[in-house]
């Protein structure tokens, strides 16, 4: 028992990132809410500690939360840090694109146009409809049956 726990210490090391002189915003969609950390670098993001190859599996995620650096060209000159909580991966990955636009125009103002015609910056509201009592799921109603 003892050597299963030492080894998950020794490969589970806590990636320490200099954020010092950087932008902060705050991305949210459905129930996942990101902050998000941006300053000049080499284009590295990290999520939630792990690179985003890791934390991200599927090629769609990726290509989601990349979308806005892309957008802008500058995909290799920001280093990218955030912490995300809540939902799942689209609703993170979703978060993540909130709060990186918004940093990025905190970074830069001219970026703002570009990010905002593509409606990166808004947050996007649609969340999941209650269930109401009476039916079977938020819309759909049991089956009615005349005689």
């Amino acid at each position: 028992m003892e050597t299963q726990t030492s080894i998950k210490n020794s490969t589970s090391k806590k990636i320490k990132l200099d954020f010092k002189d950087s932008k902060y915003a705050t991305g949210r969609r459905k129930r996942s809410i990101a902050k998000v950390w941006v300053k000049k670098g080499s284009g590295v993001i990290h999520v939630n500690g792990k690179k985003m190859n890791e934390y991200f599996k599927r090629p769609v995620h990726q290509i989601i939360v990349m979308r806005p650096l892309e957008l802008s060209n500058i995909a290799t000159s920001y280093d990218v840090r955030a912490s995300v909580k809540g939902g799942g991966l689209s609703g993170q990955a979703g978060a993540i694109i909130h709060g990186l636009s918004r940093a990025l125009v905190l970074h830069d103002g001219n970026l703002k146009q570009t990010l905002k015609k593509e409606k990166l910056t808004t947050r996007d509201s649609r969340v999941v409809e209650r269930k109401k009592y009476g039916h079977r799921k938020a819309r759909r109603s049991f089956q009615f049956s005349k005689r």
